[in-house]
């Protein structure tokens, strides 16, 4: 799954570069990016960088905002450090706490979480729009880790921390137990059960909050089961393609 950013000036930024780019730009309606911006090293997240290259898009000039732990990885891989070499992208190495201008209405501010580090560390992104703030959290490995790391002691105040109004955030399984055993002690992802029970109903001031990067083993993707109606009457939403938000 990807982000879609467009500025006021109708230039376009992707989060996340992954293999179904060419759905997601049609979606978009913006052929052209301007800049990509990169969470961490799994599948899934960067399998389509190599999509930019001369042998489809042909891009030129791409800004590549990333860690630099990912810039390394990517320094250390031959097919997109030659994209690199070859103009295709501009790294632009992030430090959290930073924002950055992708535009003069638009910045983007990278807040690490922990998550699996085999390749690279893992930043989620508060993007700024002139109005509304979102949140973009596609992964982490658990709910204590992240808000400890953050010294925050639940899920509202973090986010009451990060300012934001909008919050996409990782409901990749429903419980730990949807994968039938293939981890033996826990999923690497915070159950959406479990993030219910964190955060109970919604409730006035929170900001609205959507779980988005759903396994295909997910029940949420029926819109008419018993756990998509729980997030909804709970006050809480499921993530949908080609949903849009003004910032």
């Amino acid at each position: 799954m990807s982000l879609g950013l467009v500025d006021e000036d109708g230039n376009a930024h992707l989060i996340e570069a992954t293999r179904a780019l060419g759905d997601q730009l049609a979606l978009m309606a913006h052929p052209q990016i301007r800049s990509v911006l990169l969470t961490h090293a799994h599948i899934g997240h960067v399998d389509g960088l190599t999509l930019f290259g001369k042998e489809t898009l042909n891009s030129r000039d791409v800004m590549l905002y990333a860690s630099p732990s990912m810039h390394a990885l990517i320094d250390r891989t031959p097919h997109w450090s030659l994209m690199v070499e070859g103009g295709t992208f501009t790294p632009h190495p992030l430090q959290p706490g930073l924002p950055v201008e992708l535009h003069t209405s638009l910045t983007v501010e990278a807040v690490q979480v922990p998550h699996r580090d085999e390749l690279s560390d893992m930043h989620a992104f508060v993007v700024r729009g002139p109005q509304t703030s979102l949140l973009f959290l596609p992964d982490h490995d658990r709910w204590s880790d992240t808000l400890a790391h953050h010294g925050m002691p639940d899920i509202r105040a973090w986010l009451a921390d990060l300012k934001v109004d909008v919050a996409l955030v990782d409901g990749t399984f429903w419980s730990k137990d949807e994968l039938q055993g293939r981890f033996q002690s826990e999923v690497p992802h915070p159950p959406v059960e479990e993030t219910l029970q964190r955060l109970g109903p919604r409730i006035e001031g929170d900001p609205e909050i959507v779980f988005i990067h759903l396994n295909h083993t997910n029940p949420l993707h029926d819109d008419t089961s018993p756990e998509a109606q729980r997030v909804k009457s709970m006050g809480w939403a499921v993530g949908e393609q080609g949903m849009r938000f003004t910032l």
